[in-house]
């Protein structure tokens, strides 16, 4: 298989793991592409949980969904992905299929709006927050673009936490086009080891 860009090879793993009915996160709304994907993946009667500090970012995703008849299986929430855990009902934890997150800034913004970006502090709260409500045999996906001001320091960030997840209860994979020209784009693949069934007997 040729080599395709982060985002592109993340989506292609998450497509083997989602269901219909899943529920699952959209960590970094923004322009609702990670929604529509995550929507279509888990019709009919999915759920897609969508995050956003910015009132445009879920506008924009509303609309997204929408447009594809898709908006009954969007929850919109307005609240940085840190609080993710907090936010999704109480039934949720322990059962979201795939939790997205795209690190960095809104797309099409003015100048790519250095004033909101994601930020190591937050990233780390909010990936501890999505291992704690992933089903078993989920899958987080971090896809860390790196060319803003931080970009780098908080794909390293993200880099340290997940060398430091327990081997025997998670994998992490790191996936990178080694020759890209400019700045990185950097996927994160994090699955939560299946439940161990109990010995027989």
């Amino acid at each position: 298989m040729p080599a395709t860009a982060a985002l592109t090879f993340a989506q292609a793993c998450l497509a083997r793991v989602l269901r219909p009915g899943d529920v699952t996160v959209d960590a970094t709304a923004g322009n609702g592409h990670d929604a529509l994907f995550l929507a279509r993946r888990t019709a009919p009667g999915g759920v897609v949980h969508c995050f956003d500090v910015q009132a445009a970012a879920l506008a924009r995703t509303e609309r997204l969904l929408a447009g594809a008849g898709l908006a009954d299986a969007a929850r919109l929430h307005a609240c940085g992905h840190e609080r993710l855990r907090e936010a999704l009902p109480a039934g949720v934890c322990g059962r979201v299929r795939a939790v997205v997150f795209n690190l960095g800034f809104l797309p099409g913004s003015p100048a790519g709006d250095a004033a909101v970006v994601t930020r190591p502090e937050t990233t780390l709260a909010a990936l501890a927050a999505a291992q704690a409500v992933l089903a078993p045999d989920g899958l987080v996906a971090a896809v860390c673009y790196t060319g803003h001001a931080g970009g780098r320091e908080e794909a390293a960030a993200v880099a340290d936490w997940c060398a430091g997840l327990d081997f025997a209860a998670w994998r992490a994979a790191r996936y990178e086009l080694a020759n890209k020209p400019g700045d990185a784009i950097i996927a994160w693949l994090l699955e939560r080891a299946a439940a161990k069934k109990p010995a027989a007997g």
